[in-house]
């Protein structure tokens, strides 16, 4: 059982496998060139899969492969079959912009994939693409329709921006309850790569919007899920995600490792350790070493505050190297 500095338990395991994205969202990477790392320093499938049979003997049983845009790596169905043939009984899901998925889902499906979070930011195809920075509408909502048709569970993720998607709302959650898809709506985290000129909304003002048509219960989280859970008079559950909440960070169970091997213990902060020298090598006992030490220093919270960051409160944290 992994344990962190803070007593907490932790047993999910968020794994980028590239930091390339084929879109330019707003909110994360509007102004970044379309390069990528050189090939040589991502770690290989195997060496990533070295260091996550270490994390799932310890414990872990919850795993998401993220990226920058993971159907960008190659043979991505391949890695996720390494790790299903390991633990067949692994939650093992997939956060994706879901524009390759008409042509993937199947074979991610084949290889053990159990889920998919697909970000949806917009049903109006001229704000999709002012969002993304390309015309994608017409593929993501493709993709949807591809990953409910082959049986992969799905729950969509919405940013709402003031003056660009912030009227959608309702109409998102109207989508996501005609094909029975849970949706989280998610408060726009501050950082540091995304467009300055951006504003997000605060849970409370994205639950008066729902408010304008249905009555709301709040359910809570469930464990240590980052969504807290409401239900409409209909039966319907939604999700909002609300980092800038005081008690967000209390049942924290997740660490991240990038495509280059960085393990990172919080979303929000930049220190991180490396375990690439370690998996190179086949030194399991090293990699080994290097997660419990990140667990050890892991922080109790993250700086996001509830109402009007300051300045000091903007993490410089670059969500496409981590997958948010």
């Amino acid at each position: 059982m992994l344990i962190d500095g803070h007593g907490r338990t932790v047993n999910y395991l968020r794994v980028s496998v590239t930091e390339r994205c084929n879109f330019r969202c707003q909110y994360c990477m509007p102004e970044k060139p379309f390069s990528w790392v050189p090939k040589e320093n991502l770690l290989s499938f195997e060496e990533l899969f070295l260091f996550m049979k270490v994390a799932m003997d310890e414990g872990v049983n919850k795993i998401r492969i993220t990226g920058g845009e993971p159907l960008l790596r190659e043979d991505l169905d391949t890695f996720i079959k390494m790790i299903h043939d390991y633990k067949p009984d692994i939650d093992l899901a997939l956060t994706t912009n879901a524009y390759l998925l008409p042509q993937t889902a199947q074979r991610l499906k084949d290889a053990g994939l159990k889920r998919l979070n697909i970000s949806l930011d917009s049903l109006k195809p001229e704000v999709a693409h002012k969002i993304a920075q390309k015309d994608v509408l017409g593929p993501v909502l493709k993709g949807i329709d591809k990953a409910l048709e082959v049986g992969l569970g799905v729950k969509i993720n919405m940013v709402p921006l003031k003056g660009i998607n912030d009227d959608e709302i309702l109409d998102i959650m109207d989508y996501c309850k005609e094909r029975n898809i849970k949706v989280r709506f998610i408060e726009y985290m501050e950082n540091r790569h995304a467009n300055v000129e951006l504003k997000g909304m605060h849970g409370r003002e994205i639950l008066a919007k729902v408010k304008e048509r249905h009555t709301i219960h709040a359910l809570g989280r469930e464990g240590a899920s980052p969504s807290f859970n409401y239900e409409l008079d209909d039966g319907y559950q939604f999700g909002l995600i609300d980092p800038h909440k005081h008690d967000f960070c209390e049942n924290c169970n997740r660490i991240r490792l990038t495509a280059e091997g960085n393990l990172i213990p919080c979303l929000y902060f930049d220190e991180a350790m490396s375990i690439a020298k370690s998996v190179k090598a086949g030194d399991v006992q090293g990699a080994a070493d290097v997660l419990a030490k990140v667990l050890k220093d892991k922080p109790k919270e993250n700086r996001w505050s509830e109402d009007n960051p300051n300045e000091e409160d903007i993490s410089t944290r670059a969500f496409y190297e981590t997958g948010g």
